[in-house]
């Protein structure tokens, strides 16, 4: 009875386990399988190294560019100058006196010629007057001298007198006549002398602050006691780049380009031309000193004044024209990238003007497409991507009204007014 039972149990539990081994088994066809819903599974490891050899060495570079063009473009040059006169005379005394009269006030304009002051001149003319009463005395003695001469002459004629007394007598005339030249010449240098008393102007012009009043004493060529400065015509210093030094010149012998100078603060505009240009570069800068003549009439133009130069010195016939910004300065000189196949490429340029913010180059042509914001971040070969273009203000403004003023309705609203 008891063996019965063990073999009964024994049977249930072998039965139970190969229940239980079979539920753990899967199915072998997956085909019959309802599918799953989820993300997809990830690829096998094996086909990385594949996907990576196809794709790009870095990534594509965001960049804004630009067509070059073929237009003419004038060549204007832009500088800052200076205001700088034709002539300033610091005028000086040329001998030691004291100043006894004011022609002229600080600041006043006057003209070539005009008095400007008078210092005291009677010790020279004192001696002016001594010169001229030798130059008299000394007269005297020549004209008795020829009358001596003419008498010898006669009694030699007569033979009363030996050629001996002649001979005398005509060195007496010429000893005479030198002295009396002598005279001449230090009565023109006392004349000089008594003109150093009577300042004037040396060109027309505006007197600076005096140094002096009536009563001063002044020292020879020590001082300034005024100085004179030409106002009209007035220049204007600037300096030319290296590269705009033959069209300079070149304009020179055209009678001088248009300059134009503008003051600060809306102090106006003048119209003059280029007249000098200097004979040397300055290595330091690479720049040449030029000059632009002014009509200055009203006076506006002022020594020292500082103005804004613009230049028209050429004008470039259908000129390959780019933005400025697009321009890198490198090691190897000027160059830009442009965009070929989606990548861009370095193109080496040299720049042969520009003006406003443009450039004109050799390199390129025109239709080329530039590189201008995001070049910093290219190497040559690199993929690049165009930014989108800024959306006009007509166009930006309607889309704005499209969406504020027609909200979309929900997805499920529509669905539940369908008929």
């Amino acid at each position: 009875m008891n063996f019965t039972k063990i073999t009964i149990f024994l049977s249930t539990l072998a039965i139970a386990s190969a229940l239980t081994a079979c539920s753990d088994k899967k199915p072998a066809d997956n085909s019959t399988a309802p599918p799953v819903s989820g993300p997809a599974p990830a690829a096998p490891a094996a086909s990385a190294p594949a996907s990576a050899a196809s794709a790009p060495a870095g990534p594509p570079v965001t960049v804004s560019t630009v067509k070059a063009e073929a237009k003419d473009l004038a060549v204007n040059l832009r500088a800052s100058g200076t205001v700088f006169p034709l002539a300033s005379v610091d005028i000086k005394a040329q001998i030691n006196s004291v100043v006894t009269k004011m022609h002229i006030n600080g600041g006043q304009f006057v003209r070539t010629g005009d008095p400007l002051f008078t210092l005291d001149a009677r010790a020279d003319e004192a001696n002016l007057a001594k010169m001229r009463a030798q130059q008299a005395k000394d007269q005297a003695l020549l004209s008795d001298a020829q009358r001596q001469l003419k008498r010898a002459q006669e009694l030699l004629a007569q033979n009363f007198v030996a050629k001996s007394a002649v001979d005398t007598a005509q060195t007496a005339v010429d000893s005479a006549a030198a002295t009396l030249m002598a005279d001449q010449a230090a009565i023109d240098a006392a004349k000089v002398a008594v003109s150093y008393n009577h300042i004037t102007s040396p060109l027309s012009g505006r007197a600076g602050a005096l140094s002096v009043s009536n009563g001063t004493a002044v020292q020879a060529n020590i001082s300034p006691i005024v100085t004179i400065t030409q106002m009209d015509p007035i220049a204007v210093t600037f300096n030319l780049p290296q590269r705009n030094l033959a069209d300079a010149i070149a304009a020179l012998k055209d009678g001088g380009a248009k300059v134009t100078a503008t003051l600060a603060d809306g102090g106006g505009s003048f119209q003059g031309r280029l007249y000098f240009v200097d004979n040397a570069v300055d290595p330091a800068s690479g720049t040449v000193r030029a000059r632009a003549l002014f009509d200055n009439k009203q006076g506006r133009l002022w020594p020292g004044a500082y103005v804004e130069i613009s230049q028209n010195i050429n004008t470039l016939k259908d000129a390959v024209v780019v933005p400025q910004v697009a321009l890198i300065q490198s090691a190897r000189g000027t160059i830009v990238y442009v965009v070929e196949d989606g990548k861009a490429v370095l193109r080496p340029v040299k720049q042969v003007g520009g003006q406003s913010g443009e450039a004109a180059i050799t390199g390129i042509v025109a239709g080329d497409t530039v590189v201008v914001d995001g070049k910093q971040n290219l190497r040559p070969g690199s993929l690049v991507v165009e930014r989108a273009k800024e959306p006009k203000a007509g166009a930006s403004s309607a889309a704005a009204g499209t969406s504020v003023g027609a909200s979309p309705a929900p997805a499920g609203a529509a669905s539940r007014t369908a008929p």
